[in-house]
C-alpha cells in the first residue's frame, strides 16, 4: 500500500488521524511494555457503576491462575447468551477493562453474559500462552454455565484487533478439538496474517502501521518468527480448511494494515460454505470506532455490528 494521504482518510476521521499520529506510536517491544504499565495502573481494577462487573479466576494446568472479569446484565432473563471477549493490543497489551464499551454495546441488544479473560500478553509470554488463556476462558464460560444464566448451546466468541485475531484461532483450536462449539464468531477489524500482505506491507495509517504490525508479531510469535512453521492457532490465516467454522461477522477499514488479510479470510470461509460478512468502511482506519466514537463513521460501524450480534443472538445456536 503507498503512503497514506490525508485524502485517503475518511473526512469523519481526518482530525482524530492527524491527533493520533502524533501520540500513538509503537516501534519497539519497550513501547508495547511502557503502554501497559500505564493501562494497568490507571484501569486495571477500576469497573463503572453502570455495569455488574465481578471477578472470577480459572487455573491454569501449571496452578496459576487466570482473571476473568464477568459482566452481567443488569435485568439478566434466563438462557443468557455468553460472550467471551478477547481483547485486542496488538496481541502485547492493553487489558480488559479497556473494553466495557463494547460490553455495554452488546447488553444494549441482546440478554447476553460477557466474559472478558485477562489473557497473558506476549511481554509476558509469547504464543501460545494467550490461546491457551482463551481456551481456559472458554471451557470456564462452558463448565459454569448454569451458574452464570447462560444457554451452553449459544457460547460466543469475539474481540477486536488481536482480540479479533485470537477470536478467529480459538475458534479453528475449538472447531478441531471438538470439545466445546462455537454458535458464532465476531472477529472485527482482526489481526490474522503474520507475513506482510498487499495492505500492511509499507502501510503507514494512524494508530497501527507496517512498524507496529511487524514488532507485535515478532514478539507474539517468538522463535516461530520469520519461519513456515507458524502455525494457524497462531496466525489463523494460516488455515487451510475453513469448514464447520462458526457463522462470522466483521468490519474493517480500507487504509488499516489488516484490510487484505480481513477480506481473505472471509472469502475464505465463505467458499468453504460458512455464513460469513464483512462491512467495510472507506478511508477508516484501525480502532476508529473506538477512537472517534462520536463520529457518524464510527457510528454507523458500531450500530452495524450491534445489528450484526443481535441478529446472531436470536438465530445461532449448537446443537
Amino acid at each position: 500500500m503507498p503512503h497514506i494521504s490525508k485524502q485517503d482518510i475518511h473526512p469523519d476521521l481526518r482530525a482524530t488521524a492527524s491527533l493520533v499520529k502524533h501520540v500513538i506510536h509503537f516501534r519497539k517491544p519497550s513501547q508495547f511494555a511502557h503502554a501497559n504499565w500505564v493501562m494497568t495502573h490507571f484501569t486495571k481494577g477500576h469497573f463503572p457503576k453502570d455495569l455488574d462487573i465481578t471477578e472470577a479466576w480459572a487455573v491454569r494446568g501449571n496452578g496459576t491462575k487466570l482473571r476473568l472479569l464477568v459482566a452481567r446484565p443488569k435485568d439478566q432473563l434466563p438462557n443468557a447468551t455468553g460472550v467471551l471477549w478477547l481483547h485486542g493490543g496488538g496481541y502485547a497489551t492493553e487489558v480488559p477493562e479497556e473494553d466495557f464499551g463494547y460490553v455495554r454495546h452488546i447488553q444494549e441488544v441482546a440478554n447476553a453474559v460477557v466474559v472478558l479473560p485477562d489473557y497473558r500478553l506476549s511481554t509476558e509470554a509469547p504464543y501460545p500462552a494467550a490461546l491457551d488463556d482463551a481456551y481456559l476462558a472458554l471451557k470456564w464460560l462452558h463448565d459454569n454455565a448454569t451458574d452464570l444464566g447462560v444457554n451452553t448451546n449459544q457460547l460466543f466468541v469475539a474481540g477486536e484487533s488481536a482480540g479479533g485475531g485470537l477470536t478467529a484461532a480459538l475458534s479453528l483450536y475449538a472447531r478441531d478439538k471438538g470439545a466445546i462449539k462455537i454458535a458464532f464468531q465476531m472477529p472485527l477489524y482482526p489481526m490474522l496474517d503474520d507475513r506482510p500482505t498487499e495492505t500492511s506491507a509499507d502501510n503507514d495509517a494512524p494508530v497501527w502501521n507496517m512498524e507496529a504490525n511487524r514488532v507485535a508479531w515478532q514478539m507474539y510469535l517468538g522463535e516461530l518468527s520469520g519461519t513456515d512453521d507458524v502455525p494457524p492457532y497462531a496466525a489463523p490465516a494460516r488455515a487451510t480448511t475453513y469448514d464447520k467454522m462458526p457463522p462470522t461477522y466483521t468490519f474493517i477499514g480500507t487504509i488499516e494494515p489488516f484490510y487484505a488479510e480481513t477480506m481473505a479470510y472471509i472469502k475464505h470461509l465463505q467458499d468453504a460454505g460458512v455464513n460469513a460478512h464483512v462491512d467495510v468502511y472507506e478511508g477508516a482506519f484501525r480502532g476508529f470506532d473506538l477512537i472517534a466514537a462520536k463520529k457518524p463513521i464510527s457510528k454507523r460501524a458500531t450500530e452495524g455490528w450491534q445489528a450484526a450480534f443481535k441478529d446472531a443472538s436470536e438465530r445461532y445456536f449448537t446443537e
